[in-house]
């Protein structure tokens, strides 16, 4: 059967273009790539990455509260921090309490990210739109292009409008160029010093 239920989720796949057999099939080739190897290793949090020799904690984000996490205490401390830290700033911003440098409501959220720090936000707030509170509208710019950048901002109040800079090492060129221009945008709209952007 293509339906599974895990965590109170269920799955229907049986819909889709694919069968039982076909689904066996890529089960045996991901046994024998070693996928569930590596998931396995993620999951004790070894260093899978090897371009960067460090670990992927992606599973420390989902089990911040767990008893004696193969990642270490600390990391499940910072994360369960940052999730907190995270969430209060949502509620800030969905009830009005965050506001722009000019005392005002913020009302639209830019998420800067490129690969993975674009589409994962984007997912997330595609799934929950259901849930989105009408008074903020949420935009998403991962493309370097001026021109894309210039599309979103064009329309909008820059007293009432806050950016979330996303990035795994802050070092990637895009990302960083984008910020640059939305620092410049604030700056030219009279939000000049570090004080009036960073409520932005």
């Amino acid at each position: 059967s293509l339906q599974v239920e895990a965590a109170g989720l269920r799955m229907d796949a049986s819909r889709q273009p694919v069968t039982p057999e076909v689904l066996q099939a890529l089960l045996a080739l991901a046994e024998e790539s070693g996928v569930m190897a590596y998931a396995d290793a993620q999951r004790k949090g070894e260093h899978i990455n090897a371009t960067e020799d460090r670990a992927v904690l992606h599973v420390a984000l989902r089990g911040c509260q767990m008893a004696n996490p193969p990642w270490g205490e600390a990391v499940s401390k910072d994360v369960c921090a940052e999730l907190d830290r995270f969430l209060d700033a949502a509620e800030r911003i969905r009830d009005g309490r965050w506001r722009g440098a000019t005392g005002r409501r913020i009302t639209n959220v830019i998420n800067i990210g490129i690969g993975g720090s674009d589409l994962g936000p984007r997912m997330a707030v595609q799934a929950l739109d259901a849930y989105a509170d009408q008074d903020v509208r949420v935009h998403f710019v991962s493309n370097p292009d001026a021109w894309a950048l210039h599309g979103t901002l064009r329309w909008l109040k820059p007293e009432q409008t806050l950016f979330i800079v996303q990035s795994k090492t802050f070092t990637t060129q895009e990302t960083m160029t984008l910020a640059a221009s939305v620092k410049r945008w604030l700056a030219d709209h009279g939000l000049v010093t570090p004080e009036q952007q960073a409520p932005h």
